[in-house]
């Protein structure tokens, strides 16, 4: 429906309503009118919890209104105001925790004469998208190329945006008119997807080339990628927002035709020089042209101080995971503490007397609410440790007092379906252990690898039955600019698996470092170590979010005390983030760290007997909210009217239904018609599959143990966050230490 299709009347009032452009906090601090007196009388912008229709406009002049709760006037304009712009720190509070989830735009128009009863110029979506596109593992450069001749009425590009996953560098999109190559846009898809500015000089019309090209890596993997609709498949997408005269109006066409080598030949050199993205660029967005609104965002963890809802009664919390339903798993010792007489000379534990932990030691837990959804684990723990979940939700852990790996049923009977050490029995040979700390097993090949951990400093690799395979970690290569140093584990105390890269990390806990280190071979990676962790890193989770972001907690260091906290670091460039902590009180000693598939982390305090949750939060966010009206007068200059832009929000709903059904009528057909182009609008088409599916050393004796302020109960009394969206399935939950 046009917004020309209401019978305009002199003194009509026209609402619009949109979401807040975030799920976060946010703040205005700047209003941009884009408005004539000509036409608008004028205009107030409202924010309110629930607009009394989310549809694309109404008359708000009657009974009707404008929000269904009570409305907040943020803004008003008349008589041709000039922009406003808050001092300095200051802002209007939009979003999560304001009340406010939707603007409410109100525009009292006057002069209504100069309306046509039409829309002149209709919005537009063209795509070019490779669905045959194969990277091969460790092959550097792989290209992925898309041209069709274009065969309709001249259309104007005036946006486009670029869609990879991980391994895409660089997109560029291309018009080609008498064998001359035309850039309408070029971006890294790892950058924020947003549609940016197209080049303005460029019009397509009938016997044009449209071209696109995607550059790819393959270094890092070690099997083939495909095409398809998972985070662990690619996409090579090139999207050109467009406009055409209404009377030959086409909202959707596609490209999904390999281009030939000899075209491609001459694609200007430009489209295979990678964009480097640095993590300042990470959370910025460019702002499309003069269109709706633009966000800049700087993201920051903030504890989230009314979780859990209600008290979980916990004691020492050593160990955190995600089960495979992305619920919290909690490990704690119940009525069990370490303290300095729980084992002597010998690592041998000295309280067995106690009997095993009575209450349960693991408890699933609901992320959002901190509610308690499972409670297993009684009386089969004497002083556990760390644990993480398997892909059948099987929890394997660790017993610093047992000295063994446990793999237990989740199912609430409490069984030991696996168990790897001697009880009560610590060694240093294939078959036993000296206090393990932690877990991690990787989700393709079932190989179970354990950080043992207080005593033998190494890492060890068994296989999916418990088979020992191989270890390292006495002596662990670290390399400087004038030699190479051995430098040993000192407490191996959190491991994580970085499935994308297959490879595994370290927190080495009193060297105060991260070591990464490849899976297959234990072959060394690289070494994170920051003055800021002050020489202890207790804990670490990752996400493969851009290049992978470690999160990591530090620890108490007599020698170099800093502030204890949490830390997102780059994996790439190894750059610090951010740092959080909690809001009142301070982390006392943080044990272990998950990281949820929303974004949210959580930190469990053995000191405290705490979970604490933090999500992010904006520490800065810049919006321009462009209030639109509708200029009469229109110049080649000016055809797109704001309006247009308000329509091309939907636009993206339709595509993501109807390319993932046209990729399978696509693929079917294509061998009917493996030469000439495809350019074509898309008429109605019925659901569909999306994609296919593709698819050593030992030690005599051990030393007097260092528990410090390790896992030592302190006396302290004060213990009080694919897309589906370009067809990708949502990332799998991410291995926890």
């Amino acid at each position: 429906m046009s917004l020309f299709s209401l019978i305009f009347q002199s003194d009509t009032y026209l609402c619009m309503a949109f979401p807040v452009p975030t799920r976060q906090d946010a703040y205005i601090v700047d209003f941009i009118p884009l408005a004539s007196m000509d036409t608008v009388h004028h205009m107030l912008l409202f924010g309110c919890q629930t607009p009394v229709s989310t549809n694309s406009f109404w008359d708000c002049g009657s009974v009707q209104g404008t929000c269904e709760d009570e409305a907040a006037i943020m803004y008003a304009w008349a008589r041709n105001a000039p922009p406003t712009k808050l001092p300095k720190d200051v802002g209007f509070k939009v979003g999560r925790s304001s009340g406010m989830s939707y603007f409410v735009l109100q525009i009292h128009y006057g002069d209504i004469s100069a309306f046509k009863g039409e829309q002149p110029f209709i919005a537009g979506i063209y795509l070019l998208m490779s669905v045959d596109t194969v990277i091969l593992p460790g092959q550097r450069v792989t290209d992925a190329d898309v041209a069709c001749d274009y065969t309709s009425y001249p259309i104007y590009p005036f946006a486009f945006r670029t869609h990879t996953h991980r391994l895409g560098k660089v997109v560029s999109g291309y018009r080609i008119r008498d064998g001359k190559w035309t850039l309408i846009g070029r971006q890294s898809p790892q950058l924020p997807q947003a549609f940016y500015p197209a080049n303005k000089q460029v019009t397509v019309k009938y016997g044009d080339t449209l071209a696109a090209r995607c550059v790819f890596t393959g270094e890092g993997k070690t099997s083939k990628t495909y095409i398809g609709g998972t985070s662990d498949d690619e996409m090579c997408n090139f999207y050109i927002m467009y406009y055409m005269e209404s009377r030959h109006a086409i909202p959707y066409m596609n490209c999904m035709e390999m281009g030939s080598e000899e075209l491609f030949q001459h694609i200007p050199p430009e489209a295979n020089v990678p964009i480097n993205v640095s993590p300042s660029h990470m959370n910025s967005v460019m702002h499309l042209g003069q269109s709706t609104e633009t966000v800049d965002q700087d993201y920051h963890f903030e504890q989230v101080s009314a979780w859990p809802q209600s008290s979980l009664q916990l004691g020492q919390v050593s160990g955190l995971a995600l089960d495979s339903d992305s619920n919290l798993v909690i490990f704690h010792r119940g009525d069990h503490h370490w303290g300095a007489d729980s084992f002597n000379n010998q690592a041998r534990y000295q309280q067995r007397s106690l009997g095993p932990i009575q209450q349960s030691a693991i408890l699933v837990v609901d992320p959002s609410k901190g509610s308690i959804l499972k409670a297993s684990g009684r009386n089969m723990f004497f002083l556990p440790h760390g644990i993480t979940a398997d892909k059948e939700n099987n929890y394997w852990v660790t017993d610093v007092a047992l000295h063994q790996v446990l793999k237990v049923s989740s199912d609430g009977k409490d069984k030991t379906l696996m168990a790897l050490g001697e009880a009560f029995i610590p060694g240093s040979d294939n078959n036993h252990f000296c206090q393990p700390t932690d877990v991690a097993v990787d989700t393709e090949s079932g190989n179970i690898f354990v950080s043992d951990g207080y005593c033998n400093a190494r890492i060890i690799k068994f296989s999916a039955d418990g088979k020992y395979l191989s270890e390292w970690g006495l002596w662990s290569i670290h390399v400087s600019i004038s030699n190479a140093k051995r430098i040993p584990f000192h407490i191996p105390h959190s491991l994580v698996l970085l499935p994308d890269k297959k490879e595994i990390c370290v927190a080495d806990r009193e060297n105060g470092r991260i070591q990464c280190f490849i899976a297959e071979t234990g072959e060394f990676v690289k070494e994170i170590k920051k003055d800021e962790f002050g020489g202890e890193v207790f804990a670490i989770s990752y996400s493969p979010t851009g290049d992978g972001l470690i999160f990591a907690v530090n620890g108490e260091s007599l020698s170099r005390p800093v502030p204890i906290r949490g830390f997102v670091i780059d994996y790439s460039t190894k750059d610090i983030l951010d740092t959080f902590s909690p809001n009142k009180k301070e982390f006392k000693m943080p044990h272990d760290i998950a990281e949820t598939r929303d974004g949210s982390v959580f930190v469990g305090d053995a000191s405290s007997k705490s979970v604490y949750k933090f999500t992010t939060e904006s520490k800065f966010i810049f919006i321009k909210i462009m209030l639109p009206t509708f200029n009469s007068k229109l110049n080649k200059g000016e055809r797109v009217l704001p309006v247009i832009i308000t329509t091309l929000l939907l636009i993206p709903l339709v595509v993501v239904i109807s390319i993932g059904v046209f990729i399978s009528w696509r693929k079917k057909s294509m061998y009917e018609n493996t030469h000439g182009s495809l350019c074509k609008a898309v008429g109605s088409l019925n659901l569909g599959n999306f994609f296919p599916s593709h698819k050593g050393y030992s030690r005599q004796g051990f030393d007097q143990l260092s528990t410090e302020g390790s896992d030592q109960e302190r006396n302290d009394e004060d213990s009080s966050d694919s897309e589906n969206e370009e067809y990708s399935a949502l990332p799998p939950p991410q291995s926890s230490s």
